[in-house]
């Protein structure tokens, strides 16, 4: 039986804060303002669940910070089905590898995304899942900006989280280098660029297809 027949045996967490304003997106609240940042925010991550679900994959769980109670979340659990957890404490790299490491302990491999990748697609993580389960150790989906924008894992490691300068240029290459030193078998799925600075803005409004995020936002700033 072929990996795309197959059931899968890939769960995906997704990592995402609550939209409160003045607490996410903040570079963008310059060019947007709080209000219609954390709007934008909510938006990014109600597309990214839809995608993920669509994927139907063996299970979806919502990473939430700070915790699960925000009626956000409870919106997102009511109209997708996705299970909650809380992502907890320590620095992204401690929470990312702690959330795959309970993933994994009940199914054979785990994806993780975030919530700011607008072009996301159900088949990237299809895609992801099906390399996996042909034998590959890890999968990642290469960010434009020098990071990584997916994870996939057939076993979660803390040397592959530690010490890592989140948010910089070398995070992907630097993960690479760590997996290289593990002898693990990697694989890539389609590079993709996040939302995260004014430019970025422009460029989702130049998009037909990811445009409507942005409506009834203020408008975006000329490039």
């Amino acid at each position: 039986m072929s990996a795309a027949t197959r059931p899968s045996r890939t769960a995906v967490l997704v990592f995402a804060k609550a939209p409160e304003p003045g607490q996410v997106k903040t570079r963008l609240v310059p060019a947007l303002g709080e209000g219609p940042a954390a709007v934008l925010a909510a938006r990014l991550a109600r597309r990214t669940v839809a995608e993920v679900t669509r994927a139907g994959l063996a299970s979806v769980t919502l990473c939430a910070t700070p915790d699960t109670r925000h009626p956000f979340f409870e919106l997102l659990q009511r109209h997708h089905g996705v299970a909650l957890a809380k992502q907890g404490g320590g620095d992204l790299g401690a929470r990312m590898h702690r959330a795959l490491a309970v993933a994994l302990c009940e199914h054979d491999a785990a994806i993780l995304v975030g919530t700011d990748i607008p072009g996301l697609l159900a088949a990237d993580l299809v895609r992801a899942a099906a390399l996996l389960e042909d034998g590959a150790d890890a999968v990642l989906g290469p960010a434009e900006d020098g990071g990584y924008w997916l994870i996939g894992l057939r076993r979660s490691d803390a040397f592959l989280f530690d010490d890592m300068s989140w948010g910089g240029a070398e995070v992907l290459a630097e993960t690479r280098r760590r997996m290289d030193a593990r002898s693990m078998r990697v694989a890539c799925v389609a590079e993709r660029w996040d939302v995260d600075r004014p430019d970025d803005l422009v460029r989702l409004a130049a998009d037909a297809t990811l445009a409507t995020l942005l409506a009834g936002l203020r408008p975006v700033p000329a490039a």
